[in-house]
């Protein structure tokens, strides 16, 4: 989904390294590369660490709990060579730092992914006002101060499940309710990356989490993956305005670039002349799922011929973001340095985040994301991995 465009102010992190805190027993470095030293600090008088999923199949998951993010996710190519696919930061600074590398890599976002029109909503007699951090309207439940920068409490079980727990108060960034909130991520044995969210209120609210995971499957993160190839089963998708907030209308793929119920290389499309490419400068849409909430149906899926690789996703969603990371390497993200010291280019990689559809609590008509007291929210996704 877009980077926040608009000026993203730092939140007073208290952020203090605790090198003490890191356990014995784990490795100087994980599969990934990455340090988990890095990542042991104490925010907002929290700690924050790094954890390690992992299977006998060769797949490892490194998540900080620390906006619940997927900091790396390996996978063996078709040669069996470990290979991280998803963007972020080698270090909890980065990560922690929203006014000079603000970032949504890997995060597990909420209370609302993506954006509601002006920031604002109704529920039965009462309107709410929410930060408004995407020019005027709320984007990923506000961003810098959503969730994806918040210190969830975390409880590891084993060694491939990882549960992540937050507390939200009434009248967080507007929303109304105190929220408590759990993502849990779990690594099976068929190297599939599974996520449930799940979550409840003490007073009528609304919700929409996703995972906010970058992937490129060619584990090259220094050129565009324009050679990707998209598969999303999907007839019909939502046009959006020039501040990517959803029209209304439900619109046909057929005979548009926004087709991909064939599987195609993103680039044979991405820089098309059609106005919703153009608006984006690449793909930054929701599409309606034909699997409709079906979770044991393949929604869409990326494969990278480079690696073999190949992605197939599961939710039981109506709705599924595509982001072609279009404002990567553009502006000064073209000088932020990433995991490996690499820096980014435009188009460097494919975001599938599973969801209700966007600004879904102005367009009646549309599955509601609202949750009441006594309900529990309930979200799945998964992400098998496998090579061809």
């Amino acid at each position: 989904m877009v980077k926040m465009r608009s000026a993203i102010y730092c939140t007073g992190i208290a952020l203090a390294m605790c090198s003490a805190c890191t356990s014995g027993s784990e490795p100087a470095k994980t599969l990934s590369g990455l340090e988990p030293a890095k990542f042991d600090t104490v925010i907002n008088e929290k700690p924050v660490r790094l954890y390690t999923l992992r299977n006998a199949a060769g797949m490892e998951v490194c998540v900080t709990n620390y906006g619940g993010r997927v900091v790396s996710l390996v996978v063996p190519d078709r040669d069996g060579k470990p290979t991280d696919v998803v963007l972020g930061f080698d270090n909890i600074r980065q990560y922690a730092d929203t006014l000079n590398s603000p970032s949504d890599y890997g995060s597990s976002v909420g209370r609302y992914a993506n954006r509601i029109a002006k920031g604002q909503f109704t529920l039965g007699d009462s309107t709410y006002q929410l930060r408004q951090n995407d020019g005027e309207n709320c984007l990923h439940g506000g961003g810098a101060t959503g969730w994806m920068n918040r210190v969830y409490d975390a409880e590891q079980v084993g060694d491939s499940i990882l549960r992540l727990t937050i507390v939200a108060e009434d009248g967080e960034n507007g929303f109304p309710g105190t929220v408590t909130a759990t993502t849990t991520y779990k690594v099976t044995s068929d190297n599939t990356l599974d996520m449930v969210w799940e979550a409840t209120t003490d007073k009528e609210t609304i919700i929409n989490q996703t995972n906010h995971n970058y992937y490129n499957l060619s584990g090259d993160f220094t050129q565009a993956a324009y050679d990707q190839v998209l598969y999303v089963n999907a007839d019909h998708f939502t046009p959006s305005d020039k501040a990517y907030i959803p029209t209304g209308e439900i619109r046909s793929v057929e005979g548009t670039p926004m087709d991909f119920r064939t599987a195609h290389a993103i680039g044979d499309s991405i820089n098309s002349q059609y106005d919703q490419i153009q608006n984006a400068t690449g793909y930054d849409h929701n599409y309606c799922l034909n699997t409709a909430g079906d979770d044991t149906q393949v929604c869409a899926s990326l494969y990278s011929p480079r690696t073999g690789i190949l992605m197939e996703m599961f939710t039981n969603e109506t709705g599924v973001q595509v982001y072609s990371g279009n404002f990567q390497g553009v502006g000064r993200d073209a000088d932020i340095t990433r995991k490996h010291g690499l820096k980014y280019p435009k188009h460097v990689s494919v975001c599938l985040e599973s969801q209700k559809y966007p600004d879904s609590p102005n367009k009646k008509d549309w599955a509601s994301p609202v949750l009441r007291p006594g309900e529990k929210y309930y979200s799945h996704a998964a992400y098998h991995f496998s090579v061809k």
